[in-house]
């Protein structure tokens, strides 16, 4: 029965002529490890690849060439999800990231029409040849994949708060993402463009409230997929699903613990899809090395750890699924 629900969702439902709003739902799982360790509240904190899906502004705050792998075992290991990222910083402080996103799912059964073909129920019951083996007539593999390439730019700014009183420093991050997305499902291809846009704005806590130990906040926005993104197939109606357009709030709290040699970030993400999303995380970092994070991913708990050696991380993430079962992430990045 799970995979019978599970199959429906993944490979069905696109084709129904009420799965339009649905045709994007595998974008819907996240990209990266580190961000679903934290709940999928990453939208205001955004500082590695993973961005690219999360907040394309953000890519912006990226100062080395780095390069991202993930995958992660879903469903009970019924489908898997990848996802790839490569950035690179250039001049006048802006950036640039392209990225691979693919949900796949293997060896589904399928069963030939050619048995029910010139044929009725008085005539299977009566004749063996024509009666059903409920042995599957061959298999298929399913997948849904997302291209992406996103732009940034990080605008520094000085903003005098009158003679009485200080200079506050803002940085302003503005950025966007262009996607294509292609759909297999058996023999039929649907496939589609779109885009995003973002913007996130970072300043000094602790000057603004004067109190001299808080640390810097983030606020995030992101569009995605503007005025719809539709997916046209190549059946013979040209039938057309569209990606609704998705608001997504962020806001972080980055915050130094110098008395351990540590640091701290506590996000929040709020989103529009069907319904309103509230999705919590938290990250602690021990020099620079051990991260321990968990949060609240869509009411689902999900726990990570991320373990840095030189210019490279290795992430790991759960997120429990319930009736569906826990999906596990892994992924590394390199820094050049």
């Amino acid at each position: 029965m799970k995979k019978t629900i599970i199959l429906l969702l993944l490979i069905l439902l696109p084709l129904s002529l009420y799965a339009g709003r649905y045709a994007g739902d595998f974008i819907l799982l996240g990209s990266g490890v580190r961000p679903l360790g934290m709940g999928g509240a990453f939208s205001a904190v955004a500082d590695n690849g993973s961005a690219i899906y999360w907040n394309a502004s953000g890519i912006a705050q990226i100062t080395d060439i780095e390069v991202q792998f993930m995958h992660a075992f879903l469903f009970d290991n019924l489908a898997s999800y990848d996802f790839f990222s490569f950035c690179i910083p250039l001049p006048a402080s802006t950036t640039i990231g392209i990225s691979f996103t693919q949900l796949s799912v293997d060896n589904i059964p399928f069963y030939d029409e050619i048995w029910i073909k010139n044929s009725n129920v008085f005539k299977r019951s009566t004749n063996v040849d024509l009666q059903l083996t409920g042995n599957p007539d061959g298999y298929f593999t399913s997948s849904d994949q997302l291209f992406e390439f996103a732009f940034a730019k990080n605008f520094s700014k000085i903003i005098n708060l009158g003679w009485e009183l200080f200079d506050l420093p803002i940085d302003y991050y503005i950025g966007g993402a262009f996607k294509y997305i292609k759909r297999d499902v058996y023999e039929n291809l649907g496939d589609g463009m779109g885009g995003d846009f973002s913007f996130m704005v970072r300043t000094d806590l602790g000057m603004l409230t004067e109190v001299p130990w808080l640390g810097k906040i983030k606020f995030a926005f992101n569009l995605q997929d503007i005025g719809g993104t539709k997916i046209t197939w190549d059946t013979r109606s040209k039938h057309v699903d569209e990606i609704v357009t998705t608001p997504r709030l962020g806001l972080a709290l980055d915050q130094p613990l110098s008395f351990v040699d540590s640091r701290m970030i506590l996000a929040f993400d709020w989103s529009d899809v069907y319904e309103y999303s509230r999705n919590f995380g938290l990250e602690f970092t021990y020099k620079n090395i051990l991260s321990v994070r968990s949060g609240l991913y869509d009411q689902h708990f999900t726990a990570g750890l991320g373990f840095r050696y030189r210019q490279y991380t290795i992430n790991y993430a759960l997120i429990t699924h319930t009736d569906l079962g826990n999906s596990h992430r892994i992924g590394i990045t390199a820094n050049f």
